[in-house]
């Protein structure tokens, strides 16, 4: 059991930060979230970056430098004071901005008039959570140290420092929260009944920029603008800079087909004409060929612990693709959930690490799954007649039952509904306009039939 004089050491070595953010050399939100929370539980906390330290590094990469901050992640950065400072520097985006083949737009909003998620940087972000938990007097951060051993029997990690030489630390609990391609987590798989599946997606990503224009935004900046082709999407997210980062989300035989100058530009002419200004044709194609074409992966895992010594949480445990946003808010809730059952269990990890794999594996691989569907939604979807008028027919509902019928989208980031519940909850919910539906065309049917009679028997 863990009290205050005890030691915790927080594992979190991030060689890669997962999915969407790929490449990114550096300590991710979770980590330093986390060790945050653990401090300020009175723990004494190591955490241990395999990296250099963000806020000094000249190699950062400004590749997806922002992210979608929503309900569940304002809920952990408010656990720990830091929720009005995000918030205010982040820029509300109230729903999504369709751009058509032929130059048109409409919006679909994400919910009510003041729902909006918050595009965040992602560097910003990373260098407050890690100041704050330095200005702690119970946190050390350790830079450039890499995970090159856990031995689970002994209960000691080997890790090679900044001079090449190897230390050995002893903690009372190792979290790790290093990523899709976790370290932590490739020991813990060496543990009997330590199930694990990795899947990638057949779809990669680049990302492109629509630089300012006269120091303001290219485009309406309170919107994710997509640009929805059925079988690929593009989308920009804006930044504080007045610039927007695009994703063209893409099957990698479509991109292996585009190699030459000519071809970019011939391609985004059919299918994004709109955007070739606004990016601008030079730049173009040289952020085409300059960024790489990343992959896309879902890491599904089960426990997440390992008997009262490790636990591994955020893409480490989860890794999905980024097409709901809730990377980032999954993992940050991750936070709450653990530390609301350290709580409730008065900190014995053999009770809490257990019930936090059990309480929280369903919900993280029920967001999993719902963000790969969310990428058919995006692209092909809201395209589509039926998708709209569902939109418009679930908001309806809402706002006659606003707590019995809640919008998919509006229980995933508006609301702290357990993932899995919000699943189920959604499955009751097209039962019930399907039969709505089938009852109305019942009803219609029957009245034409009766207005027939009627006319027939005058």
């Amino acid at each position: 059991m863990l009290t205050e004089c005890v030691r915790a050491c927080l594992i979190c070595l991030f060689d890669n930060l997962g999915c969407c953010g790929g490449g990114h050399p550096h300590i991710s939100q979770v980590g330093a979230l986390n060790a945050v929370y653990f401090a300020r539980r009175g723990c004494n906390v190591d955490v241990y970056e395999a990296r250099d330290d963000i806020r000094q590094s000249k190699t950062y990469s400004g590749r997806s430098i922002n992210l979608a901050l929503s309900t569940r992640g304002i809920q952990a950065l408010k656990d720990v004071g830091l929720d009005e400072m995000v918030v205010a520097t982040g820029i509300p985006m109230y729903g999504r901005m369709i751009h058509n083949p032929t130059g048109g737009k409409y919006v679909v909003p994400y919910g009510k008039d003041n729902q909006a998620i918050l595009s965040v940087d992602r560097r910003k972000l990373n260098e407050l959570l890690l100041t704050t938990a330095e200005k702690l007097p119970n946190v050390s951060l350790h830079f450039e140290h890499k995970l090159t051993e856990v031995d689970v029997k002994a209960r000691n990690l080997t890790l090679r420092a900044p001079d090449r030489s190897t230390i050995t630390v002893k903690p009372d609990l190792v979290v790790g929260s290093d990523g899709a391609y976790s370290s932590v987590r490739r020991h813990l798989l060496q543990q009997p009944r330590f199930n694990y599946a990795q899947t990638y997606i057949a779809h990669g990503y680049k990302e492109l920029t629509i630089p300012p224009v006269d120091g303001k935004f290219a485009m309406e900046a309170n919107y994710l603008h997509i640009w929805p082709r059925h079988e690929f999407m593009m989308i920009a997210l804006p930044n504080q800079d007045r610039s927007f980062t695009c994703t063209l989300f893409m099957p990698f035989d479509i991109f292996a087909t585009i190699s030459t100058p000519e071809l970019v530009l011939a391609f985004f002419r059919e299918n994004f004409a709109d955007a070739i200004p606004l990016i601008g044709q030079e730049r173009l194609v040289s952020d085409f060929f300059t960024n790489p074409t990343s992959t896309l992966m879902m890491v599904k895992c089960s426990p997440y612990h390992i008997d009262d010594f490790a636990v591994i949480i955020g893409d480490a445990a989860h890794a999905m693709v980024p097409f709901y946003g809730q990377g980032m808010n999954c993992g940050f809730e991750d936070c709450t959930v653990l530390h609301r059952l350290l709580g409730e269990h008065n900190m014995d990890l053999a009770t809490a690490l257990p019930a936090y794999s059990k309480e929280r594996n369903p919900d993280a691989e029920a967001i999993c799954d719902l963000a790969l569907h969310n990428y058919v939604e995006m692209r092909h979807h809201v395209t589509s007649t039926s998708f709209l008028l569902r939109k418009k027919l679930d908001s309806l509902l809402h706002s006659l039952m606003p707590n019995t019928f809640i919008p998919l989208y509006t229980m995933v980031t508006f609301s702290r509904i357990p993932y899995a519940e919000v699943i189920e909850r959604q499955k009751w919910q097209d039962r019930v306009v399907s039969r709505a539906g089938y009852l109305l065309l019942g009803a219609s049917v029957l009245g034409a039939a009766l207005l027939a009679k009627q006319r027939l028997t005058k």
